[in-house]
């Protein structure tokens, strides 16, 4: 007799929360082995594929595509054989929940089942197993239901956390909602459908706020994320900014002459960021972040150095571990590897995060300045703009050479002009004399 074995969005770490599903990869009554992938959802930071830690036949999908769940709402239901046990702790099943994320064991079950006549019994938060045989075709929705508190009525039915988020987001009594589900369960189209009548029963008022309509784009995923982290560099960080004219000849000279020399090839961005971390080691005030419970500036060991990378889904910025250590061809390389991966919506939350210092080339969007806003919660962060034939003083003498402006968006808080500006001409000299940089090596 086949068991039934619930597979829910996994702990998704880095502080995700949620996600939302992009494209179903199975369909119910489809035979999938374990760790096969089931779904592609969407955090606010990467696209990932997930697999089931389960082999089976598929009984249950939950979702549409382009609904968002939280951690730990259902994905999937799959029947098992009867030659398969079912694992009974929560920790079982093939644990390779999903590449590039971790698995939080810890948390204790919060989930509550209804039971026929409105009894309620605790249900563990691990895969549930049925004891009735569940052919492929029929989908069955196990051990979703969970009751709200109960009133004049008993217990009211609900099948899952985000309908119930739903109606009371939105001032909905449950308890007035006749459920189209086995059983009188409430389903997310009930609650919908009572939102859709109170709206057409409600008088809709003309107002000067309703003359503008527009497009309405939801503010959620990968968008919303950086909304948030903007927002709160905003709200915490007193931010200020300082920028020189710089003369690149000189660096682009010797970076042609490193790639002639053979051997892998090297970027502009990667020189930059050995100048970075060469300067971070003079001025590490700027490799910090503050601590504002303990009231304290907190520096840094490693330079873990996020560079910003413009993708289809939006601007992102990937993070090279240990940026101090490596080599301009090893940085290049990095370079190349996360930004390729980025493109393609493959990146993992641990290449998004834990970046401590931010270069920030804006120059490949043909502009020459900025006053970029500082990713929170680091305390500084390097602007590039293109570098372009200009007139320029060189050696006593009008002459064209090859221009860049560099700025510094630093916090406050961490130091003053006076550092920020030591930082940012130690830049600029290594950028017009890459000399410099070899004597601080």
């Amino acid at each position: 007799m086949p068991q039934v074995l619930e597979f829910k969005l996994p702990d998704l770490g880095e502080g995700l929360t949620e996600a939302e599903i992009v494209r179903w990869l199975v369909a119910v009554g489809d035979v999938v082995e374990i760790d096969q992938p089931v779904v592609e959802v969407e955090t606010a930071k990467a696209m990932v594929e997930v697999p089931c830690p389960y082999g089976g036949v598929v009984t249950a999908r939950f979702g549409e595509e382009g609904t968002e769940l939280p951690v730990g709402a259902p994905l999937i239901t799959v029947a098992v054989g009867p030659a398969e046990p079912a694992p009974a702790p929560e920790s079982s099943g093939s644990g390779n929940v999903l590449v590039g994320y971790g698995t939080d064991h810890s948390r204790p079950a919060r989930r509550r089942r209804i039971r026929p006549g409105g009894a309620t019994a605790a249900a563990p938060s691990a895969p549930v197993a049925s004891s009735a045989p569940v052919p492929p075709s029929a989908p069955v929705p196990v051990s979703v239901a969970v009751s709200v508190p109960a009133g004049p009525g008993g217990p009211v039915p609900v099948i899952s956390p985000l309908v119930r988020k739903l109606a009371r987001d939105n001032g909905v009594d449950l308890r007035k909602l006749r459920g189209s589900g086995p059983e009188g369960l409430i389903l997310r189209a009930d609650v919908e459908a009572a939102l859709r009548a109170e709206a057409e029963a409600a008088p809709v008022p003309v107002t000067a706020a309703a003359a503008p309509a527009g497009e309405r784009i939801p503010l959620k995923g990968l968008r919303g994320a950086v909304a948030e982290k903007l927002s709160r560099s905003r709200r915490e960080i007193p931010e200020a900014t300082c920028w020189v004219d710089a003369d690149a000849t000189e660096l682009m000279a010797a970076r042609a002459a490193m790639n002639a020399a053979g051997g892998p090839k090297i970027s502009v961005l990667a020189l930059l960021a050995r100048i970075c971390t060469a300067a971070l080691a003079k001025y590490p005030e700027l490799n910090s972040t503050v601590d504002l419970a303990a009231k304290e500036i907190v520096r840094l060991p490693a330079v873990h150095l996020g560079f910003a990378a413009q993708t289809e889904r939006g601007l992102m910025v990937p993070v090279v571990r240990d940026a101090q250590t490596r080599s301009p061809e090893s940085l290049s390389a990095e370079f190349a590897r996360l930004t390729e991966l980025a493109r393609a919506g493959k990146l993992a939350p641990a290449d998004l995060t834990g970046g401590t210092f931010t270069l920030n080339n804006y120059g490949v969007f043909g502009v020459d300045g900025s006053t970029p806003i500082i990713n929170h919660p680091e305390a500084a962060m390097l602007g590039v703009g293109r570098i372009i034939p200009k007139p320029w003083v060189h050696q006593g003498e009008l002459a064209v050479r090859q221009v860049v402006q560099l700025s510094l968006t630093f916090d406050h808080r961490v130091c003053d002009g006076g550092t920020a500006g030591g930082f940012l001409r130690y830049v600029a000299d290594c950028v017009e004399s890459p000399a410099v940089l070899l004597r601080s090596l």
